[in-house]
């Protein structure tokens, strides 16, 4: 077990229990007497219920699985190991249907009786492309047959997974009539790690990849993080951080991330390379990176095939320029759009792509969210095909709560992809509960009137909108050496939620939270329920304790504690005497202009703009009356309170689960809610007590009143 430095006093207790459950751990796939959640929603539980698993074993007398490929193979171990888990045997693998409750996984290729089925199947087939897959119910020659069918082998893969899922939730696998697609083309993990192993905001210890073991030593934990991501459908990692050192694609390191490539293939996993853009002259010692000069251009082609000599499916770069100080095409006067163009040009022939981030903001800009929109609208339509904008969900950065970027739906002739964050950078780090896939759902169902008319934002990078050549959805995951990968539990509930909803947008999130649970806890009812409690509470507790009604990088420079009182902090929340938030509206920074009407005008008008993004938008009195009632004073009051207190309720709800899950879970959460609790309070007090400083104003006696003084956490 691999920890950081960083190690608060408050938060020993947390450390004590990692190294409890990382003690007689016991590797492979099979029932774990010590549940330190490796296997995470891939457990593979023993059913219970008898009418369920003498259902489930009438429906897999045999399995028919012809072909020979590393995929196929992927495909025979997961049954071995998901039908084991589930009811305890493996059933025999034919080559022929040839008895009542057998399954069939094929394509149309290797499968001849899926080749012999009616038109109607083979039309919906042929419309699910090359990753969708259908799961059906059907009787031929007599026999009641379970058939997984696709066009490709990974589409088998994809379909073999959620098979599993329907048992490992406990769903019934009779009369199945499924027909499933992804809705965006990539699906990627997004890692920060750096050659010296750390993880840039990574809390689960060291990067997952051993950069001094490689190429001849291989970890078991890259495989299992390839099935992991292939059973979410996430078909793409970045393996390296976005503030990349040159040395990543240097001849060494490709050696290294081959090693990679080849593991993850077989899963239906490309790997992607985060470049410096500077390396023509860090690694190719020429005096310039201008993206029009020809001896740099020279330099990147004969670099790039390099690159697709040792790995000839890399899906291409993720480019992070002339952001927080990364080298970019700027630096010579050129322009994103240029700078872009060049690296599509050169990995064209490979079919590779440009993933080129809008997350741009200069220290003269008077209001940083505006420049994302103002830097990058204006060239819509001047980038390559093989280029795709990836855009952060929120104009800021990954705030707990803010609005759409509107560069979604400014960009109509422009690909573009959009960007979430699993690990916890502004969300309680490793320690704090939090399930994101309501604050998912929120930004990819949020209409952006683009079409002046319904235009969710799910819709335009999927391509539904416009006509993109490629779209994309990209998650800044972070796991690490912890032996449940992302340190706390809850963590993991994020990424699978990620890979869900990068599959298909329109899921229900808290359906897919159901479906976490019942994998990773139990399929009791009862917990079930307790837990899906706790984790839409936790959503809403994230953000009032430490920044409601739209207020925002209130944290510190780690992003983890409160410091209101802060330069960088003042700079946002704008608080004053005369009240708090920062004007966006038309008499302030004018960035309500950027987004379609009627948002515009919504945004621009105190009484119209959404509550919960109100300090967002406008600079209010602190005697602003709310819709409530409240004052904003008494509003703001109410919500740090309402955080704390719903942290209080999800240890209530989790205390109960006591003897119901196992115990090595159940004592890190249990752990972890008590810090969770302290820093809310932490947060209440340092903000409440800094914002009472500037309106002069007082906390009720109704309400449990600060411990401490203000110097107290100002130090």
């Amino acid at each position: 077990m691999v920890f950081k430095s960083r190690i608060l006093p408050h938060k020993v207790l947390f450390v004590l229990i990692l190294l409890l459950v990382s003690i007689g751990n016991i590797k492979g796939n099979t029932a774990r007497a010590f549940e330190d959640g490796y296997r995470m929603w891939l457990r593979y539980e023993i059913v219970k219920n008898n009418d369920l698993l003498r259902q489930y074993k009438s429906y897999l007398n045999a399995v028919v699985l012809n072909g020979s490929s590393e995929t196929i193979n992927v495909i025979k171990d997961e049954l071995e190991i998901g039908f084991k888990g589930l009811i305890s045997e493996m059933p025999d693998f034919k080559t022929t249907p040839d008895e009542d409750g057998t399954l069939v996984i094929g394509t149309p290729k290797s499968s001849k009786l899926i080749a012999s089925l009616n038109q109607k199947h083979l039309k919906k087939l042929k419309a699910v492309g090359s990753e969708g897959y259908l799961v059906t119910t059907k009787r031929v020659k007599g026999n009641k047959l379970t058939i997984i069918s696709a066009n490709t082998d990974r589409g088998l893969l994809y379909g073999t997974f959620h098979f599993l899922r329907l048992m490992q939730t406990r769903k019934p696998i009779s009369n199945l009539n499924i027909l499933e697609s992804p809705k965006v083309e990539y699906r990627i993990a997004n890692h920060w790690d750096n050659l010296d192993r750390s993880v840039e905001r990574g809390y689960a210890g060291l990067s997952l990849w051993d950069w001094e073991a490689l190429p001849d030593e291989k970890s078991d934990r890259y495989k299992a993080y390839a099935r992991f991501c292939s059973s979410l459908g996430i078909n793409s990692v970045v393996i390296n951080n976005v503030n990349a050192n040159a040395h990543f694609i240097s001849t060494e390191y490709l050696k290294k991330i081959s090693i990679l490539a080849n593991i993850f293939r077989p899963y239906g996993v490309k790997v992607f390379v985060a470049i410096n853009f500077n390396s023509p002259q860090t690694l190719g010692n020429l005096k310039t990176a201008d993206p029009l000069n020809q001896e740099v251009n020279k330099w990147w082609r004969q670099k790039v095939n390099e690159i697709y000599n040792f790995i000839p499916d890399l899906g291409g770069f993720l480019v992070k320029a002339d952001s927080e100080g990364q080298p970019g095409p700027n630096t010579y006067g050129r322009t994103h759009a240029d700078g872009a163009n060049m690296l599509a040009k050169v990995l064209k022939p490979h079919d590779g792509v440009v993933m080129w981030r809008a997350f741009v903001y200069g220290e003269k800009q008077k209001d940083r969210i505006r420049e994302a929109n103002d830097e990058f609208k204006p060239l819509d339509g001047k980038f390559d095909e093989n280029v795709i904008l990836q855009v952060k969900k929120g104009p800021l950065d990954f705030m707990p709560r803010e609005p759409f970027s509107p560069l979604f739906g400014a960009m109509k002739q422009t690909n573009t992809m959009i960007e979430f964050q699993i690990t916890q950078e502004y969300l309680g780090n490793e320690f704090h509960l939090l399930y994101k896939g309501g604050m998912y759902d929120e930004i990819l169902k949020s209409d952006t009137y683009a079409e002046g008319k319904q235009t969710y934002v799910g819709d335009i990078i999927s391509g539904k909108v416009y006509d993109y050549t490629h779209t994309g959805m990209a998650g800044v995951i972070n796991p690490g050496m912890a032996e449940n990968w992302t340190a706390h539990p809850f963590v993991q509930s994020s990424w699978y939620a990620f890979g869900r909803l990068a599959w298909d947008y329109n899921q229900d999130p808290w359906e897919i939270a159901e479906d976490w649970i019942a994998m990773t806890f139990s399929n009791d009812n009862a917990i079930k329920n307790s837990i899906l409690e706790i984790m839409k509470i936790s959503e809403e507790a994230g953000v009032n304790y430490r920044e409601p009604l739209g207020l925002t990088h209130i944290g510190t420079a780690s992003h983890y504690g409160p410091a209101p009182w802060s330069e960088r902090s003042k700079s946002f929340h704008r608080a004053s005497k005369d009240g708090i938030g920062f004007d966006r509206s038309k008499s302030g920074s004018k960035t309500v202009s950027q987004y379609y009407e009627p948002l515009e005008t919504r945004f621009n008008n105190l009484n119209t703009v959404p509550e919960d993004l109100l300090l967002w938008f406008h600079h209010v009195g602190w005697d602003y009356k709310m819709k409530s009632g409240n004052s904003l004073w008494e509003e703001l009051i109410e919500h740090y309170y309402l955080g704390v207190e719903q942290v209080g309720q999800m240890q209530v709800l989790w205390n109960a689960l006591e003897g119901k899950i196992d115990q090595e879970r159940f004592a890190m959460v249990d752990s972890l809610l008590k810090i969770q609790k302290k820093d809310a309070i932490e947060w209440r007090d340092s903000c409440l007590l800094y914002f009472q400083t500037l309106s002069g104003r007082e906390i009720p006696e109704k309400y449990e009143q600060p411990k401490y003084g203000l110097p107290h956490y100002m130090k």
